[in-house]
């Protein structure tokens, strides 16, 4: 998942075509500083997610730097000012630029959120004949997190009019595949710049708040993926806490090796994290067990990637009848940046794989059409609109 795909601030040069959308710089090179800015903007508003989640009500943001203060019960009028570039929300329900959400905003969004209308879905709903993973089938994605339009447009709505809107995303490629499942990619983890009562740098949406989402998916016959952002905690162990929604038989994971750290680093802006081959594999076998154990269809586990260096020993992970990986390109820009960098994301997919492509409405320039997103070698059966 990637949640440093927020709206930069500065643009990458159109010409320099062979640069990655977002890529590794040595380091004896400068970050460029749409990469740079890409990853700050993005942070501060994975900060505030985080501070929605875990009941944070102060985010500061100074420059380059971002903080969550989790104890924090200051006012807006009392918020200190700030450097940062970030844009307040347009519906002022809170802002990056160095005031604070108010306690009683916190408690209405999350109320919002937690409790929404579970009414069916106007319009028609496609039946789907499976809940687990369909080789056959396109997954179509609405990426985000519930009750915060910060992260991805899943967000923006509640859990009935996120099933409508899937659907109609998903319509676009009726005439491209024989099989379009609309699906939620839900961010379920959210990385932090504090360590949390536990410690791992990563604040976990309740199970109560992530149900009525995955039960409006199901009521639609819509898949589910839960995204994860670890920080220090592997990504074996960290799904762990979302085990009662993996036994839903429409449930998936997806692995965002960008948020994940090392046991003394921290997620923060100008840092991409990583993953190795075998915690991927490790997660497999998880899954896999918990497939087995309890009867389950198989699942996707989905791996994003938009540079070399967020997996390690590639080459090395495994999927298993159970568990299908899907290496997914989840790179913005221009289109032929996009396309760049899937081929290079794509050239090195463990055996057995498939691929994914992620679509954004706001920093793609312009976000492709369905026929352009499906136009590549190997073709997209994942993709997701952030």
């Amino acid at each position: 998942m990637n949640t440093g795909e927020a709206t930069p601030t500065g643009d990458a040069d159109a010409s320099d075509a062979t640069v990655p959308i977002r890529r590794e710089v040595p380091a004896s090179e400068s970050v460029p500083n749409y990469v740079h800015r890409r990853i700050v903007v993005g942070a501060a508003a994975l900060i505030v997610v985080a501070a929605m989640v875990s009941g944070v009500v102060a985010v500061t943001i100074g420059g380059d730097d971002a903080a969550v203060s989790s104890d924090a019960t200051e006012s807006i009028a009392d918020a200190p000012e700030s450097t940062g570039s970030a844009e307040a929300a347009a519906d002022g329900s809170a802002t990056l630029d160095g005031s604070v959400m108010p306690l009683h905003e916190v408690e209405s969004s999350l109320a919002a959120s937690e409790t929404p209308a579970l009414i069916a879905p106007a319009g028609d709903v496609p039946e789907v004949a499976h809940h687990g993973y369909n080789p056959e089938a396109l997954y179509i994605a609405l990426y985000g997190t519930p009750g915060s339009d910060r992260l991805g447009v899943l967000g923006e709505q509640n859990p009935t009019a996120s099933v409508e809107r899937a659907v109609e995303v998903a319509a676009g490629y009726n005439s491209l595949s024989s099989v379009v499942i609309p699906t939620f990619e839900i961010i379920a983890s959210v990385a932090s710049f504090e360590a949390g009562d536990d410690g791992n740098y990563s604040n976990e949406s309740s199970i109560e708040r992530l149900q009525p989402w995955v039960d409006a998916a199901d009521t639609a016959g819509l898949h589910v993926v839960l995204d994860m952002q670890p920080g220090r905690e592997p990504f074996q162990t960290h799904i762990e806490n979302f085990e009662s929604l993996l036994l839903e038989p429409n449930v998936s994971v997806a692995l965002d090796p960008e948020w994940r750290v090392g046991p003394d680093e921290v997620p923060e802006g100008g840092e991409i994290g990583t993953v190795s081959g075998d915690e991927v594999n490790q997660t497999v076998d998880y899954l896999d067990a918990l497939v087995e154990e309890n009867d389950l269809e198989p699942k996707m586990l989905i791996v994003h990637q938009f540079t070399n260096g967020m997996i390690s020993e590639k080459d090395t992970i495994r999927g298993t009848a159970n568990v299908q990986v899907v290496i997914h390109m989840d790179g913005f820009g221009p289109y032929q940046l996009k396309q760049d960098t899937y081929q290079r994301v794509t050239a090195d997919m463990p055996a057995g794989a498939v691929a994914g492509w992620k679509n954004f409405y706001d920093e793609d320039r312009p976000t492709p059409t369905p026929e352009q997103t499906m136009d590549h070698d190997p073709v997209p059966m994942f993709i997701s609109y952030q």
